[in-house]
């Protein structure tokens, strides 16, 4: 569970290390050129990501109190 915090990587990978790979217009995918597809794609995952991070992290647990 230390390694959580390791998939905030994922995004920054997503929109910048693969962004070459993504780079063209064909296909068009639900009307968007497949670059802008990609560009939005990960502007919708990564809050998702950031979240199940933020969830999983033990360091945001409330501390029980007896």
């Amino acid at each position: 569970m230390k390694y959580i915090k390791l998939l905030i990587l994922v995004p920054i990978i997503g929109f910048l290390g693969f962004l070459p790979l993504a780079n063209r217009i064909e296909p068009y995918v639900l009307g968007l050129p497949f670059l802008l597809f990609w560009l939005v794609l990960w502007m919708v995952l990564s809050p998702m990501i950031l979240i199940i991070v933020y969830k999983l992290d033990p360091d945001n647990r409330e501390v029980e109190t007896e």
